[in-house]
């Protein structure tokens, strides 16, 4: 078993900043990659970022690229989402999750574990 703990989210105004963290715990040898994810009400759940754990670069959807940032923190067992520039439509349940597939990895259904969420608001 993983536990994923997410926490940072709150409420911004239209142009600023958030990161968020994702703490993982437990059996973690199997992890290959960890992503973002958020949902907004009536919304299916979207592929943000996702990062290798052992190396490459990260991978993004274009709807954040130049704006999100995926990082980590191997000795912390931590991976962050630096949210720049953010706008109403941003506003959602974000939710790291991991995977065990190997490769750059977006559909939902791929990951193992999800974290509980944390909301984002962000006021216009």
């Amino acid at each position: 078993q993983v536990q994923l703990v997410e926490s940072g989210g709150g409420l911004v105004q239209a142009g600023g900043s958030l990161r968020l963290s994702c703490a993982a715990s437990g059996r973690l040898f199997n992890m290959y990659g960890m992503g973002w994810f958020r949902q907004a009400p009536g919304k299916e759940r979207e592929f943000l970022a996702t990062i290798i754990l052992s190396g490459s670069r990260p991978y993004y959807a274009d709807s954040v690229k130049g704006r999100f940032a995926i990082s980590r923190d191997n000795a912390k067992n931590t991976v962050y989402l630096q949210m720049n520039s953010l706008k109403s439509e941003d506003t959602a349940v974000y939710y790291c999750a991991t995977t065990t597939q190997i490769g750059i990895v977006r559909s939902p259904s791929a990951y193992d574990y999800w974290g509980q969420g944390t909301q984002v608001t962000v006021s216009s």
